[in-house]
C-alpha cells in the first residue's frame, strides 16, 4: 500500500505528465505556424510519449488501489521567440520534472516503497534520454545559427521522427 502523502505526490506528478503533453502540443503549435514542419512533428511525438508517461502512472496507480483525483491542466504558451527558445524551454522543463522526479523517489525511499520507487527508476532512466536529445537539438541549431539552409536541414531530420511508446519498450 502506497503511504498517503506519497499518493498525493503521485497524483500530482500524474498532472504534471499531462501538463508536459499539453506544454508539448503548444510547441508543436508553435513550430507549425513558424513553417517548422519537421520541429512540430518531433513536438507532437513528445506530446504522444508524455501522454504515455501519464498513461504509465495512471496505470500504476490504479493497480496500487489509489484513488485518483484529476486536478485541471494548467494552461501553456504557444509563444517563443524562435526555433532555438522553443527547444530550449523544452530543455529547462525537461530538468524541471527530472527534479521532480527524483524528488518522489526519495520520498519513496523514506517511506520504504520499494514498488513505487521501482517505477519511478523507469521515469529517471527516461529523463537522461529526454535531456540528452533536447540538448543535442539545441546543440545543432547552435551550431547552424540563423543559417536557412542549415535550420531547413534540422527541421528535415527532426520530421522523421516517429512513435514508439516507451513504456511498452523491450
Amino acid at each position: 500500500m502506497i503511504h498517503k502523502n506519497l499518493q498525493q505526490a503521485l497524483i500530482e506528478q500524474l498532472n504534471k505528465e499531462f501538463h508536459s503533453a499539453y506544454i508539448y502540443l503548444g510547441m508543436s503549435a508553435y513550430c507549425s505556424k513558424e513553417g517548422f514542419n519537421g520541429a512540430s512533428n518531433w513536438f507532437l511525438v513528445q506530446y504522444q510519449e508524455e501522454v504515455a508517461h501519464g498513461m504509465k502512472l495512471f496505470k500504476y496507480l490504479e493497480d496500487q488501489n489509489v484513488e485518483i483525483t484529476l486536478p485541471a491542466i494548467e494552461s501553456v504558451s504557444v509563444e517563443f521567440s524562435s526555433l532555438l527558445d522553443v527547444f530550449e524551454k523544452s530543455l529547462a522543463h525537461e530538468q524541471y520534472m527530472t527534479q521532480n522526479l527524483n524528488n518522489l523517489s526519495d520520498i519513496a525511499m523514506r517511506e520504504k516503497d520499494h514498488a513505487t520507487y521501482n517505477l519511478l527508476q523507469w521515469y529517471v532512466t527516461e529523463q537522461v534520454e529526454e535531456e540528452s536529445n533536447v540538448n543535442a537539438i539545441i546543440d545543432h541549431i547552435k551550431l547552424v545559427g540563423d543559417n536557412g539552409y542549415g535550420l531547413y536541414t534540422i527541421d528535415k531530420e527532426l520530421a522523421t521522427r516517429v512513435f514508439v511508446d516507451p513504456t511498452t519498450a523491450a
